[in-house]
């Protein structure tokens, strides 16, 4: 039998327990099944030496690795999550390996096939071990291998007395997926000075941005009668709600954008004749655009009231997270570090931006700066999704390389 590394063994094991969140629940943790990964983790830390490690009512796992230094060095938070996506089963996966990748077509199965065309990131990794699944789930690695590199950061820290080190705190959260992560985090308690999420994708990227993002619901309530008596008399809410999502701008779509393009997007419609509903997100880099968004989103309301006389037409919206940039910017610090542990772990630093969120967005608004680092996986929330076993022991050495940066950085002269 083959032995894995550490971080991939620890991978394997990690995924192999389903822990998708839900958008429908109205529990916190959305999905009980979370803190089984939750249980197994403090566990683990336990047996690490990580003394303190506990899991709490909400689901959250903490726990301290003490300072193996005589200096006063910031206190860092190392953060992943152990929820996976709800738009694709994280239950039963089954990792495929494939080892010495040549650069071509991976087929999964009969009916899914992962191309480098799907995803280029494929060709940095020729020759490496690629692991995906069986195409009949996600594989997890979105963010079950930020946990397995954060996890094996702990083993090696405790093995090796020469990786000088602060004290470090850990945090593996709940949720994440579906835009709740941070919600019952006390940022005062967890007690770091600056942290990361271990959450991002290639090798080298430090992401310092998220979208602003803001949430609109557009209700629209007709008039049903009788269709056979219904001239002049019936106003079809279904109707008006398919108008208003044709009168979209389609160059503003997340389909038809990328980079630091914004978009509208329409994620549910439900609705009858007399009643119906469009969720959309509105997302941008920054707030004046997101506000030009809710503009265009009320012009288009009045067109579809202007072409269904009598509907009623009410929108209403729900700020959900800002550009973490905004407050980055304050602290270069947090990503001067890090671009320097990518370099000392041979890597290209690649500053990069988030076409999304991270609990790091709303811990940096809530006093904790929090960057995002790489955890090697890509194709996430879908059933194409892989990570190379390479990739995730490069962040692993950058991890090492990170809390030795801080540790350098107190010791030298102000």
């Amino acid at each position: 039998m083959t032995e894995h590394p550490p971080v991939l063994e620890r991978f394997l094991r990690y995924v192999a327990i389903d822990t998708q969140s839900s958008e429908t629940s109205e529990t916190y943790p959305s999905t009980a099944k979370q803190k089984n990964l939750g249980r197994l983790l403090v566990e683990e830390l336990h047996a690490l030496g990580v003394a303190d490690a506990a899991m709490d009512e909400h689901g959250y796992v903490i726990g301290t690795v003490e300072s193996n230094v005589d200096i006063d060095v910031p206190t860092i938070g190392l953060i992943a999550h152990v929820d996976t996506s709800p738009e694709v089963s994280g239950e039963n996966v089954k990792p495929q390996f494939h080892a010495n990748y040549d650069g071509k077509k991976i087929v999964l199965n009969a009916d899914y096939t992962l191309t480098p065309e799907q995803s280029p990131a494929l060709l940095d990794h020729i020759g490496d071990t690629v692991i995906t699944t069986d195409g009949s789930t996600l594989l997890g690695a979105d963010d079950k291998a930020g946990v397995a590199e954060i996890m094996t950061l702990v083993e090696r820290l405790r093995d090796n007395s020469s990786i000088s080190h602060g004290k470090i705190r850990i945090a593996f959260t709940v949720d994440e997926e579906v835009g709740t992560g941070t919600k019952f985090f006390d940022v005062a308690a967890f007690g770091a000075t600056y942290a990361y999420t271990v959450d991002g994708e290639s090798p080298g990227e430090v992401e310092n941005e998220t979208f602003c993002a803001d949430a609109a619901t557009v209700s629209f309530k007709g008039v049903n009668v009788h269709p056979g008596y219904a001239k002049n008399k019936l106003i079809n809410a279904a109707k008006a709600a398919a108008r208003f999502v044709t009168l979209l701008p389609q160059d503003q779509s997340p389909e038809t954008t990328e980079g630091k393009a914004g978009y509208l997007h329409p994620v549910s419609m439900k609705g009858t004749v007399e009643e119906a509903q469009i969720k959309l997100i509105l997302r941008d880099f920054d707030e004046e655009p997101l506000r030009a968004y809710r503009d265009l989103l009320e012009t288009i309301a009045g067109d579809v009231r202007e072409a269904y006389p009598g509907v009623h037409v009410d929108l209403a919206y729900e700020e959900n997270y800002r550009n973490m940039r905004f407050v980055l910017k304050d602290h270069p610090e947090v990503i001067d570090v890090a671009l320097d542990a990518v370099r000392r772990a041979g890597l290209k630093p690649i500053l990069n931006s988030i076409r999304g969120g991270t609990d790091g967005a709303m811990l940096s608004y809530r006093g904790l700066p929090t960057p995002n680092l790489f955890a090697g996986g890509h194709l996430f929330h879908s059933r194409f999704e892989w990570v190379a076993v390479e990739a995730m022991e490069a962040a692993l050495r950058t991890l090492e390389e990170l809390v030795q940066v801080w540790v350098e950085r107190a010791r030298k002269p102000q």
